[in-house]
């Protein structure tokens, strides 16, 4: 009966383990559960087991025309060394 009780009250005060507060993912869950990246459906399944795209449901990318913009590399080691020279940077 002392012993019982006594390990009760351990059970009480002991600490959870650091596994369990990680964030969840696919490899720490039960077996077949997926979770996902929050992603939206893009379409639906049917009966028959296909799956219909529904162009509404798309992302539609706005991209600005970038015709006549210059493109050029940027050597940070280069822009580092005009910084130390200019503002006597360490």
């Amino acid at each position: 009966m002392p012993l019982g009780l006594i390990l009760g009250i351990g059970r009480v005060f002991r600490r959870k383990r650091a596994s369990t507060l990680d964030i969840l993912t696919s490899k720490r869950s039960p077996k077949g559960y997926y979770k996902g990246k929050n992603c939206k459906p893009t379409g639906f399944h049917t009966r028959k087991g296909g799956y219909v795209v529904q162009p509404e449901k798309l992302p539609n990318y706005v991209v600005p025309c970038l015709n006549g913009f210059k493109v050029c590399m940027l050597n940070l080691w280069q822009i580092r060394l005009s910084e130390i020279a200019e503002y006597g940077i360490n």
